[in-house]
């Protein structure tokens, strides 16, 4: 009975020890609370004037599952260097949850050829306020990754924030950022660096 007593608890021990060695998944955790109802917040998210109202100047976006996902926060770059190019929805529950695949941004090739997930989660607080979560995985360690954790960990709030203002003061004015992506465009005499978004 001493022995198995014994070993039980050099069982437990050893379990408590390997469990506390592994790390948790690493992933950004977001929310916000806007002055919308579901049916605003979620069209925000789903419709292409929605995401030119808060998240990019423009987009390609059909919601279902499969469907394009392409935010472009520079819609005259090159193909494949919009932003979120050749994204997609990976899943939808209408007015309770969407997610997509995700990439970083072009000044991190590295990270940008692999994809991550972000799930976006809609509540009702009343009839006239909605909550959105927003949960980003699928992290790699070291280099780029990490780069691009801390981009996204900034760009997130960012988004949100925006996206909390459009329901408060109106759809986000693009003018100035378009302005700058095209003076950063402009041929050399001013080599400036490219904005970054968020």
């Amino acid at each position: 009975m001493k022995r198995c007593l014994m070993a039980a608890g050099l069982g437990l021990a050893l379990a408590a020890s390997l469990g506390g060695t592994q790390a948790a998944e690493r992933a950004i955790d977001k929310e916000v609370v806007v002055n919308a109802t579901l049916d605003q917040a979620w069209d925000a998210w789903t419709t292409r004037e929605g995401i030119r109202s808060f998240f990019a100047p423009d987009a390609a976006v059909e919601p279902r599952v499969g469907g394009a996902f392409h935010i472009h926060m520079d819609p005259g770059g090159a193909p494949g260097m919009k932003g979120a190019d050749e994204m997609r929805y990976m899943a939808l529950q209408p007015k309770k949850m969407l997610s997509f695949d995700w990439n970083a941004p072009p000044h991190l090739p590295e990270a940008r050829a692999q994809r991550t997930f972000v799930v976006v989660r809609f509540a009702a607080v009343d009839d006239k306020t909605t909550r959105v979560t927003l949960h980003h995985t699928g992290w790699g360690d070291g280099g780029q990754w990490d780069q691009a954790y801390a981009y996204f960990d900034k760009a997130w709030g960012g988004v949100l924030g925006n996206l909390k203002k459009r329901f408060e003061s109106g759809p986000f004015d693009w003018t100035e950022w378009l302005k700058q992506l095209e003076a950063w465009r402009a041929p050399p005499g001013g080599a400036a660096a490219a904005p970054r978004g968020g």
